[in-house]
């Protein structure tokens, strides 16, 4: 179960609303996650609002909607440890045509970006998060129901007690609503591989 009342803040936006199953955060100019990788330099200033758990096996899932219009704008499902150590799933809006639909995941102060582009006209997405011990999924769906993978990664620093949640950032001159709802906490619904041992918790 996802309990809305044990999130806690990693950073502030300058407006937030926080209801039973809808989050609205209005994102500040110039926040941002990102490290090294690249650009080579360091952003680590967007607000988080995330729960912890030691949970070793289970799924996360939200819906997003927004009203991004200015390049980079994003919102998402993250989980984040600390500056060094992160993953975010998001589309970062890039202008009138196409979006970039993708994720970073950030293992000891090195960001990477895998996307793919979408439509601009896109303005809503749900994401499914699924741990399994140290290793993470990431799933997007445009329904709720039918979930395509982005990509399968593992964290290193993810050996216990993590934390997860969603985000929103406006990396250059912008601000933008983000939406989250229908958040939930299920067991893990990235089932094993075949020939793997059993879940043990």
């Amino acid at each position: 179960m996802f309990d809305i009342k044990k999130l806690e803040w990693t950073r502030t936006p300058k407006e937030c609303v926080i209801e039973e199953n809808r989050i609205e955060i209005v994102t500040n100019p110039h926040t941002d996650l990102w490290q090294r990788t690249y650009y080579h330099f360091r952003n680590d200033n967007a607000p988080v609002l995330q729960m912890r758990t030691k949970e070793r096996f289970f799924s996360f899932c939200v819906r997003t909607a927004f009203e991004s219009k200015h390049r980079f704008d994003q919102c998402g499902v993250v989980m984040y440890l600390n500056s060094d150590n992160w993953l975010k799933a998001s589309i970062e809006y890039e202008n009138n045509a196409f979006q970039h639909l993708g994720s970073v995941v950030t293992n000891h102060g090195y960001s990477d970006w895998a996307t793919t582009e979408i439509d601009a006209s896109v303005k809503s997405m749900w994401y499914r998060l699924s741990r399994r011990e140290d290793d993470f999924c990431l799933e997007c769906s445009k329904d709720g129901v039918r979930f395509s993978q982005m990509r399968v990664c593992h964290m290193w620093e993810a050996t216990d007690e993590i934390r997860f949640g969603i985000y929103a950032c406006s990396p250059e001159n912008s601000s933008f609503k983000a939406v989250f709802t229908d958040m939930e906490m299920t067991e893990c619904k990235w089932l094993p591989h075949d020939g793997q041992q059993p879940d043990e918790e």
